[in-house]
């Protein structure tokens, strides 16, 4: 009975050690999460077809920052989607990268929408917004992060969710962009 009540003690001492030895590790390293912030973007061309088909073609340019002063991230799988009203036009995977210390990194991402089906009153929505000069697009990031501090390494997802509002094409410019990165 009394051999039990020791190692029951031994393990709570133990994990009250642990527990305050990671929280130490935490506040001296103090994490943040990577950030996905849209630079530019160029709206290169639309076409709006007759059953409501479109044709699209994007170039991004995003920067991925690493705010961390003492830990190494590596991205292992990222997806770069691009949504008009919610409505998922185009498509990109990116090849895995790494981010040492306060790191910044701009990746040029060209999205192509090919035949996407769109709603009638999505398709009247792009019309219209690209007759007022104004377009509006969603990018949503997608990240498997895998954090590196010494020998200890730990992986989890981010998103990033940016609203850019574009020009109409053959020259559209970003005008103004919101981003936020989870």
């Amino acid at each position: 009975m009394w051999c039990a009540a020791i190692v029951c003690f031994a393990f709570s001492v133990l994990l009250i050690v642990a527990g305050v030895v990671i929280l130490i590790v935490f506040l001296a390293v103090k994490p943040r999460a990577p950030s996905f912030d849209t630079a530019n973007a160029t709206l290169n061309a639309v076409y709006v077809g007759s059953p409501a088909y479109v044709n699209g073609d994007m170039t991004l340019v995003a920067n991925v920052s690493n705010p961390n002063q003492k830990m190494d991230v590596v991205f292992r799988s990222a997806a770069v989607e691009l949504f008009f009203g919610g409505r998922r036009m185009a498509a990109q995977a990116l090849p895995p990268f790494a981010q040492r210390r306060g790191q910044s990194q701009i990746i040029n991402v060209h999205m192509v929408s090919s035949q996407v089906v769109l709603p009638p009153e999505l398709a009247v929505e792009m019309v219209n917004q690209m007759r007022s000069n104004r377009v509006v697009y969603t990018i949503r990031g997608t990240f498997k992060v895998q954090a590196k501090l010494w020998f200890w390494h730990y992986s989890y997802w981010m998103s990033a969710l940016c609203d850019l509002e574009l020009t109409a094409p053959p020259c559209g410019v970003l005008v103004a962009r919101r981003c936020s990165t989870r």
